[in-house]
Parts: structure tokens; sequence; C-alpha cells
């Protein structure tokens, strides 16, 4: 594989499909996660350990993620929301696990049921089994802090506040954080001002990305603002799709397609070939043929003479 100089993490198959009441079939996402792979994309986020009873579209995340574990160079990450999801996670030989860790208690508490300390709490105990495991099985353990931009349910956060949890998870024993602007709310100011807090108080090495959504199109700004600061992952999701059940009025992630195409049109590198992305967006419609997808870039094509490969 060549250089990557922006890594996407595709987080489409979990934060993308846990927002849409149709399940999509086991074998249809096997076949997604496959041509994204194909494509270039390095890191998915395949599912969530959490009980299918609470999110019926994931029930099939541990088959997924032994699916992804065939495909060569492919990055598997998965969202746990406690110490059981994490167990999980780890059993099924996940590369990556991620936990909430919501700045708004509010919405801390709808969407995991924990507030700040117990989830803090949780996230010691995680580190502790992270840190049990071989260090050949041992996963990458990140907290993203999300509603780190604002929140529906409380309205703005206490900047002092995610670095104040951002310096506790660390503590705690996780290996990196990401901020997440759950509901859609950053600006780019804001996300610049807010990288470079959190980096004076922990260190560039451990906040390397940003997990975006689009509610007021926003995303693409936000991304470059991120970008220009240094923030080396990004996440997005194939045709937009996402959402969070917990957060009322927030919308999908910021678009695939086209965040390839902006880096990509920078003059930097993704690894991705955007037609093999573009057939797995086809290939996903077909499968969820009721679902609407967004992105111009899809839908536009790419300028005459530009190949993105």
């Amino acid at each position: 594989m060549g250089k990557v100089d922006i890594l996407i993490s595709e987080v489409g198959p979990r934060d993308g499909l846990q927002s849409i009441t149709n399940i999509m079939p086991t074998a249809a996402k096997k076949q997604w996660i496959s041509a994204l792979a194909a494509a270039g994309i390095r890191e998915i986020e395949v599912g969530s350990f959490v009980p299918a009873s609470v999110l019926p579209q994931l029930a099939d995340t541990a088959e997924i993620v032994a699916h992804g574990l065939t495909i060569e160079g492919l990055q598997i990450a998965v969202l746990v929301p406690n110490l059981r999801g994490a167990e999980n996670a780890i059993a099924s030989g996940a590369h990556k696990i991620s936990i909430p860790l919501s700045v708004s208690e509010t919405h801390s508490l709808r969407n995991v049921k924990r507030t700040h300390a117990q989830m803090l709490e949780e996230i010691a105990r995680i580190a502790e089994l992270v840190n049990s495991q071989p260090a050949h099985k041992r996963p990458h353990f990140e907290v993203g802090l999300s509603t780190a931009f604002g929140c529906s349910l409380e309205g703005p956060v206490s900047e002092s506040l995610v670095v104040q949890l951002a310096e506790a998870s660390l503590k705690a024993g996780c290996h990196e954080v990401g901020l997440s602007d759950t509901t859609g709310s950053a600006n780019p100011a804001q996300l610049r001002r807010l990288i470079d807090k959190v980096w004076s108080a922990v260190g560039r090495d451990k906040l390397t990305g940003v997990h975006l959504h689009n509610t007021r199109g926003q995303g693409l700004a936000n991304a470059l603002a991120a970008i220009d600061m240094g923030i080396t992952t990004v996440d997005a999701s194939m045709g937009g799709i996402g959402g969070c059940p917990a957060a009322p009025g927030a919308s999908g992630n910021i678009v695939t397609e086209d965040l390839v195409f902006m880096v990509e049109a920078m003059g930097l590198k993704t690894g991705v070939n955007f037609n093999a992305l573009c057939a797995a967006r086809e290939l996903f419609a077909a499968a969820m043929p009721n679902t609407e997808l967004y992105g111009f870039t899809p839908m536009s094509g790419l300028p005459k003479g530009m190949e993105i490969n």
C-alpha cells in the first residue's frame, strides 16, 4: 500500500446503519465492506457491540468483524458502550475499540445510561482489560468525546470540560481521545480552538482524529479546518448516512465520497480509488434501496481530466 496523508475512517457500517430502520442483510453488509476495502479504505468501523434489542441493525457485528479480519491490510474498528461490549470486541479480534464519553451528561445518560464519573470508571476497567491482553492481541483503545461542540439536549458545552474529560480519559488508561461533533453544531473556528486546547493539555499524539456530522452543512469546512491544523484521521460515511438516535435532530456524517475528492484535489493522498468507491456506493444502494444517499461528487463526477486512484 502507498503512503496516505489523511486516513479516512469509514463509519457507515456502524454510525450509518444504526440510524436506518431497515436492517441490511449480513451477506450484503459483507459485500459492501469488501468493496470499500477494495476501493482503498483502510479503516472501517464495522459495527457496535450493543445488545441486539437496542440496535438490531448491528446484531451481526461479531460475524462482520470475522469477515473483515479476512481482508488483508484492513483495520477493523468497533464501538462499545461498556465493559461487556469491550469484552465481546476483544474476543472478536477487532483491532480498535472506541467508547463514547459524552461531554453533555444529559446525552450520556440517554445514550449509555451513565454519568461522567461512571463512564470514567468504565473506561478504567476497559483499559485494564485491554492491557491484560497479549501485546499482539491488544486493540487500540480510543475514547470519543461526543457532543464536544454542542448538544441538542443541553445546548452549548464547556470547552474546559472537554479538555478535563480528555485528560481524565487518558489518566483512566485509554490510548487516545477523539473529538466528535455528534449534533453537527461545530464551526471551523470553534474546531480549531478546541483541537489546540486539547493538544496543549494532552499532547498532539493523543488526539489525531475527528468525527464530524453535517447537520448544518459545515462538515467539509470543519474537516478542512481539522486537516489544516494537522489532524490525520477523519471519520466519514458513504453517502452521508448516519446520525445519533440519542441526539434529536442529528443528521448524517460527512460524505466519504466528497471528502475523498476534497482531500485528493488539495494534493493529499487518501489511498482511495474514486471509481471503486462509487461502485461500493452502488452496491449499498442496491442492497438498501429505500435509503437516501447524499453527496455532490458521486452525482456530478470528477472534473474533466482528474483521476483519483
